[in-house]
């Protein structure tokens, strides 16, 4: 048993992260490949496990392991742990099977005590350096272990800075942190009512205990559900003996990446602190130096990390996230993990690799975040504006974003779920602050580097950020921050483009770019591969344009309804809808035809030689007049203030119709082809204009492809009704053109009872797209404005749901529905159409789904089509590489 839960870093290997974390992993790989790695030990995620389901016991057998393993470590430095003369200190940290930046946490020094420090500056020379090392023990501990308050540990330190007179902590002389250890350990006591512990076992117990329970912390359940990691898989634990960046000048620390993880180029890319632990450099407490000073500074430290660099992206062939330590000139590899990256870099690094041979184009293409490539498409600040600007940081994260300045994580998750647009304004931020970064729509911070907290966490989640904005004071407390004299309050609107590190005040003109030369041929790859069509939700000519620029295939729905609302139409709209009589409502439909047919002219125009499905008139008459009590109130004022009385009457006639179309439950109800058996001159009109606009084209020599979908249909009477009515007009338009027509019929399948009939309804319907939205909403029994105002949230916190059902789609019960769908209409029709055109259509899982029961295009809002392109072909190769271990299973058999 214990032999597969605690292993050596050299017992290990890269493949087996699920058991040693991504941290032990990379540590076990690292030795294997012979870089200087300090030695250590891993507690596997099965600890973690165990230790959760134990009531936060570890399992029999490991406080013996954990004492085993650190004897084993004693012979190999040399040192004891604890000892007064010689002693060894070592490091416990996290380290998941799936990144997480920052969320858990990290204890170092572990082993220094009141008995030892004094014996632990004579073994090393240097009194200052041991107590340095003591006081980040006793705030790591305290913070970490003991709950005690960052805050409180800060102040001692600001305290003694100021009592000196010195601008870093690393200026704080021997005496000055003799004093700040006294007041440190003063501070655990009063804040946690108990001492810190002298004795060093006690020490590493509490800590390793300590880093178990951070799986289970809010930042950690936070970032886990944004990110969508398993809750079940656990955190490793790695003890490790310590090297140390805070020796003096010719030490120091630093993360850094093997090449830029914003833009993608190949350049080493991060940054160093000297005379530094760790900590500092990634919880953005100072600002670090780039790495490339090191080129000139220390020449020699810097070709051993260029070489470190360029050797482990060749082994894994991929970017690498590097953690290291330099101690009296040698450099210590504390990590390697495939590093976090934007989405131009990703897709940069990926096409670069490809180019220099060190993967084929389906790795590639595997390596890229589907999701992530809506980034892409992210707003940047308008290249002609000129206006001024209020500092200049960091550009720690692309993308550039507008909104109210807040100071509070907490507030910006207030405001940014109340719909508001805001910007985080920290000093630096913590892994406590991930619920506020998930709500705001940027980051700024005075304080921290490119690889800091903010920094990796914002360019994780396609958050714009600026960091180490350093001419910005910030007064969180009393809610403004000054930068050169001028002071921004809470509330107050500011710009921050990630992409340059500017801040500018106000709401600044933005652009949205289009897709590099990089990302083109990635998609090309993608084309070549995939089998699912993509189309495009476009409801205007514009939306057409666009989408057709960024790969559309045809128009997978166009929804007639927007096209109502437009305000020169919405009164005859209103004017059809409260209609007494027949001959009434077809004057108001005599008045819309031409504005329709010009709106699908264009779409197909746009859209030429490519298919354009438009869904026939779907929503509640009602939802295009006014509330009920804005009629009533209007009306009473009109009396008041002696209106014209056909006005009055006017009003009237749409306040009755308002309450003779007012419904229950209005999504179940009087909607749909429901509207066109009632009343069939709407649709008859909305056919007549697509036909005439189809005619029109041919004349003019375009090729517009024709089809007409008719929604919510659920008995096989409906859609036959609707087929006649629309195959009737169709006829009449060509007699009167004198031209012969193509098109095709089919329905929106959105009910459960479409889904079971499916055979029925494919006798005639000639193609099936399956609306989403509307059968998630009627298989769940959700509305779905009332589910997520008022408990969907809390179902996904309590994992009573795994994900949004309206977001990806729920195989169990909705995707059962659409495989019956596709089964029972294929039986009937062999050659039937089918795609999707909910706004899951855009979602990587959707689509991976869509492909694998055997759909034909998938249909998304413009802006997400390339995340489809790229999804599409990743599910092909999933496909593809699921047969072939079927495969060589079948052959090992």
């Amino acid at each position: 048993m214990l032999e597969r839960l605690v292993y050596r870093f050299e017992e290990g290997r890269a493949s087996m992260r699920d058991l040693l974390g991504g941290k032990g992993a990379s540590l076990a790989e690292m030795t294997y490949v012979g870089l200087p790695v300090p030695p250590g030990f891993t507690l596997t995620t099965e600890v973690c496990r165990l230790y959760n389901a134990n009531g936060k016991v570890l399992p029999d057998g490991i406080p013996e392991a954990i004492e085993s393993e650190m004897r084993v470590l004693e012979e190999k430095t040399g040192k004891r742990f604890g000892a007064a003369d010689n002693p060894l200190l070592v490091s416990v940290r996290s380290g998941a099977p799936v990144s997480m930046p920052g969320m858990m946490d990290t204890i170092l020094n572990l082993g220094l005590h009141d008995g030892n420090v004094d014996g632990f500056a004579r073994l090393t020379g240097d009194r200052r350096f041991a107590l340095d090392c003591y006081r980040r023990l006793i705030q790591m501990f305290g913070n970490v272990v003991m709950g005690v308050p960052h805050d409180a540990f800060e102040q001692v330190l600001a305290r003694a800075r100021s009592e000196q007179g010195v601008a870093s902590d690393a200026e704080l002389s021997a005496a000055s942190l003799e004093r700040v250890v006294a007041e440190y350990k003063a501070v655990v006591e009063r804040e946690a009512r108990q001492p810190f512990p002298q004795d060093p076992r006690e020490q590493l117990m509490r800590a390793v205990r300590a880093v178990f329970d951070s799986w289970e912390n809010e930042r950690a359940k936070v970032y886990r559900r944004v990110h969508k990691i398993p809750e079940e898989l656990g955190t490793a634990v790695n003890v490790q003996a310590m090297v140390f960046g805070n020796m003096g000048d010719d030490s120091g620390t630093g993360v850094m990446f093997t090449r830029d993880p914003s833009t993608g180029e190949k350049v080493l890319y991060g940054e160093y602190l000297p005379n530094a632990q760790g900590e500092d450099v990634v919880a953005g407490i100072r600002t670090p130096l780039p790495i490339g000073r090191l080129e000139r500074e220390a020449p020699a430290i810097y070709a051993e990390l260029q070489r470190i660099a360029d050797l482990l992206e060749r082994h894994y062939r991929d970017m690498q996230d590097l953690e290291f330590t330099v101690e009296h000139g040698k450099v210590f590899m504390l990590q390697a993990r495939a590093g976090k990256r934007s989405a131009a870099a990703a897709v940069r690094i990926a096409v670069d690799m490809v180019k220099e041979g060190l993967i084929d184009r389906e790795t590639a293409l595997l390596r890229v975040d589907a999701q992530q490539l809506i980034q892409l498409l992210h707003p940047s600040v308008d290249p002609s504006y000129t206006g001024g600007i209020l500092a200049t940081g960091l550009a720690a994260a692309p993308g550039a974003a507008t909104g109210e300045v807040v100071f509070s994580a907490d507030e910006a998750e207030r405001l940014g779920k109340q719909g508001r647009k805001v910007i985080l304004v920290r000093t630096e931020t913590t892994p406590d602050d991930i619920h506020g970064i998930v709500e705001a729509q940027g980051v700024l911070t005075s304080h921290g580097g490119m690889t800091s907290h903010a920094a990796v966490v914002a360019r994780g989640m396609g958050k714009p950020a600026v960091v180490g904005c350093e001419a910005i004071e910030i007064h969180a407390q009393q809610g403004y921050f000054r930068v050169h004299g001028r002071e921004i309050r809470a509330g107050e609107v500011i710009t921050i483009d990630g992409t340059s590190g500017r801040v500018f005040p106000g709401a600044v003109p933005l652009t949205t770019p289009g897709l590099s030369g990089e990302v083109q041929e990635l998609l090309g790859w993608a084309d070549e591969v995939r089998r699912l069509g993509v189309r495009a939700n476009a409801d205007t000519p514009l939306d057409a344009q666009r989408s057709r620029e960024l790969g559309a295939e045809g128009v997978g729905l166009c929804r007639t309804e927007h096209m109502f609302m437009a305000p020169e139409r919405l009164p005859v709209v209103q004017q059809m809808i409260t209609a007494q009589s027949r001959e009434e409502r077809q004057a108001a439909l005599d008045r819309l035809l031409p504005m329709q047919q010009h709106d699908f002219y264009e779409i197909f125009k746009a859209m030429d030689g490519l298919p354009v499905i438009v869904r026939l008139l779907d929503p509640p008459l009602h939802e295009f007049l006014p509330a009920e009590e804005v009629l009533a109130e209007e009306i009473a004022r009109m009396k008041a203030e002696g209106a014209e009385p056909e006005a009055v009457a006017r009003k009237e006639r749409m306040l009755a119709s308002t309450r003779s179309l007012r419904e229950f439950n209005p999504m179940l109800g009087f909607r749909g082809c429901r509207l066109g058996i009632v009343y069939p001159e709407i649709n008859e009109m909305q056919a007549r204009a697509i036909f005439q606009a189809q005619a029109q084209l041919l004349r003019e020599g375009f090729h517009p492809v024709v089809e007409v979908m008719i929604p919510l249909v659920g008995l096989q009477g409906e859609m036959r009704a609707m087929d006649d009515l629309v195959r009737r007009v169709a006829r009449q338009v060509m007699e009167e053109q004198g031209m012969e027509l193509d098109f095709h019929v089919g329905t929106m399948i959105e009910v459960p009872r479409a889904c079971l009939i499916a055979d029925e309804l494919a006798e005639i319907a000639e193609f099936f797209s399956f609306g989403t939205n509307d059968l998630t909403q009627t298989t769940f029994g959700y509305s779905r404005d009332d589910a997520e105002g008022k408990f969907l949230r809390e179902y996904l916190e309590q994992k009573l749901l795994p994900e949004d059902p309206f977001v990806s789609i729920d195989e169990r019960g909705v995707g059962e529905l659409v495989r019956i769908g596709i089964e029972r209409g294929r039986s009937r029709r062999p050659d039937l159409e089918i795609g999707i055109c909910g706004e899951q259509g855009g979602d990587p899982a959707t689509i991976d789904f869509c492909h694998r029961v055997g759909m034909d295009y998938v249909s998304c809002s413009p802006f997400r089509i390339p995340i489809a392109r790229l999804a599409a072909a990743q599910a092909e190769l999933r496909e593809r590489d699921a047969a072939k271990a079927a495969e060589r299973a079948e052959v090992n058999q």
